[in-house]
């Protein structure tokens, strides 16, 4: 690990690559706001002091420049060395700007020795706030060291309305309001679905062109309504299609999973593809159903096939039920071939 603060990483940028910007998840209700890419109506801001925790009467305030906090004292004892001298260069470099006392990082007695950012100077940490609206909040931590200072307590978990990433953000529940936009980070999160969608869209390429008989089991297989596709459904319109799935437009909502899906999908064999589109269509026609104590069976015979879907596929898939594969494959043939 390299041995940088915040502020050598950031020093060469311009400060608008760091910034605190709204967030707001357009497949989740917010007010309406999500419509306009609002996190908050119009003039309306949050503010948040920086968080402290009391344990038996002590106060620790949660800033990311504590070598003495919980999270630092968990890490390996390679990665804690780093971690504490990363620390201390960014206290000392602070606490020079901010009260002008010099402290070198290798002193040992460095934190008797601060004046001001000792981690329980309650005065000086009670004053430090995140004040955020729907315009974003630069940061500029290689000039200025409340900005330095935001950015550390912001990745240690400091403010509950701004998330350390868009990558958090996006997983955090309940949602935030905010997350810290740095360009690389927030760049590789947002290229995460453009790279698995034309990774999907690839492959439905390559089918389309090659291999249209997989393309029509695949679509059998993603789609919530397969029953609409059948061996004289035009290819342009399984292309079209999936082409929508694929884009979040069809019958999955979330576009990062319906891309995945359909590159699960296009990687399965033609065997498995079959037998999982028949294990759905029969359960639409209901040649094989869920009975009330759990189990999937064929609806002549009450052969117990599995609990899910993917039992009943696995079950069809032993070459000792293929007796069994072969019936409900016939009872679909005059569907499949409509």
């Amino acid at each position: 690990m390299e041995d940088y603060t915040i502020v050598e990483k950031y020093q060469q940028k311009k400060a608008k690559a760091i910034a605190v910007r709204p967030f707001f998840n357009p497949n989740k209700s917010n007010m309406g706001l999500e419509n306009y890419g609002m996190s908050l109506y119009d003039g309306v801001y949050h503010e948040e002091n920086l968080a402290c925790l009391e344990l038996n009467g002590v106060k620790r305030y949660v800033t990311g420049l504590n070598e003495f906090a919980p999270e630092v004292k968990k890490l390996s004892p390679g990665e804690k060395e780093i971690k504490i001298k990363e620390i201390r260069k960014a206290v000392s470099e602070l606490e020079k700007d901010l009260a002008a006392n010099v402290v070198d990082p290798e002193d040992k007695e460095f934190w008797n020795k601060l004046t001001l950012l000792k981690p329980d100077n309650d005065a000086f940490w009670s004053k430090i706030s995140m004040r955020c609206g729907n315009d974003p909040v630069f940061l500029d931590p290689a000039t200025d060291p409340y900005d330095l200072i935001r950015i550390y307590a912001i990745k240690a978990g400091g403010f509950s309305i701004v998330a350390k990433s868009l990558k958090d953000a996006k997983r955090a529940n309940p949602t935030p309001k905010f997350y810290l936009d740095t360009e690389e980070e927030s760049i590789a999160t947002r290229t995460e679905y453009t790279k698995l969608r034309n990774k999907a869209l690839v492959a439905l390429e390559e089918m389309y062109n090659k291999n249209t008989s997989k393309l029509l089991y695949v679509a059998k297989v993603v789609d919530y309504d397969s029953t609409q596709y059948t061996k004289s459904t035009p290819t342009d319109i399984l292309y079209e299609n999936m082409d929508m799935y694929i884009n979040g437009d069809g019958t999955e909502n979330s576009k990062k999973v319906s891309a995945e899906k359909f590159i699960k999908a296009s990687k399965f064999s033609m065997k498995d593809l079959k037998i999982t589109a028949i294990v759905k269509d029969c359960m639409y026609y209901k040649f094989i159903t869920k009975k009330g104590n759990g189990w999937i069976e064929t609806l002549d015979s009450n052969v117990k096939l599995g609990k899910k879907a993917e039992e009943a596929s696995a079950f069809l898939k032993n070459p000792d039920n293929e007796e069994i594969l072969n019936a409900l494959q016939a009872k679909l043939e005059p569907y499949w071939n409509s």
